[in-house]
């Protein structure tokens, strides 16, 4: 009596083998375009705080949270004023992530958004008001005169935190040299205090706040 052959033939193996491969490139390039997403966000993110910067100085003549005359500017009253000593010097004090409602660096925010360039709460102290960038990190902005790690030229400094280092790698290569210790646009792991020179193999899952300074 003659068997019945059973199990696959080479040519059906061929095309599982075909399709798995064209699901898995799929898969990986689908990966490959939501990275890239997510880096042009945060470079936006970065972009537009220069424009917030140049924006409110083209049209108050000022700069956002060091403007002696914001409580007049931008809503009346809604501005919160600080001490003039510290006020219409063209420096923003304070750390980028400050959360002290009497520094230049925390009072930026009030200022650019009650000037309609960005969006957010105005209210100084309430739980939403720090801004954060797309990975759920704080992002902010001082003078480059104060920042905590040497070797960066220019008058301000944007940082933005929590961002993974791999992504931090690709914003140099967008926005930059490529070198994360070198240029305008450098990268430190979170909590750190030194640039980080070459972000590689575990560092690449790792948490970086990359700065940059105009």
């Amino acid at each position: 009596m003659k068997k019945t052959q059973t199990g696959f033939t080479l040519i059906e193996l061929a095309i599982v083998l075909v399709i798995i491969g064209l699901l898995l490139g799929g898969v990986l390039k689908g990966q490959e375009l939501i990275n890239s997403a997510r880096v042009k966000s945060l470079a936006t993110e970065f972009k537009n705080i220069q424009v917030y910067v140049y924006g409110y100085q083209d049209r108050f003549r000022a700069i956002p949270g060091d403007d002696r005359a914001a409580n007049t500017h931008v809503n009346g009253t809604n501005a919160t004023p600080i001490a003039p000593d510290t006020l219409g010097n063209g420096v923003i004090t304070g750390l980028w992530n400050s959360v002290t409602v009497t520094d230049d660096s925390y009072l930026f925010w009030q200022h650019v958004r009650l000037a309609g360039f960005a969006p957010g709460t105005t209210v100084v102290g309430d739980a939403n008001y720090p801004p954060q960038n797309s990975a759920g990190g704080r992002i902010g902005i001082q003078s480059v005169a104060s920042f905590p790690i040497a070797g960066m030229t220019g008058t301000f400094i944007v940082c933005s935190a929590a961002i993974q280092g791999r992504f931090a790698e690709q914003l140099d290569v967008t926005l930059d040299d490529g070198v994360t210790n070198t240029g305008s646009v450098r990268a430190f792991p979170d909590g750190g205090n030194a640039w980080d020179a070459d972000i590689a193999g575990a560092e690449e899952n790792n948490n970086y706040t990359v700065c940059l300074a105009f």
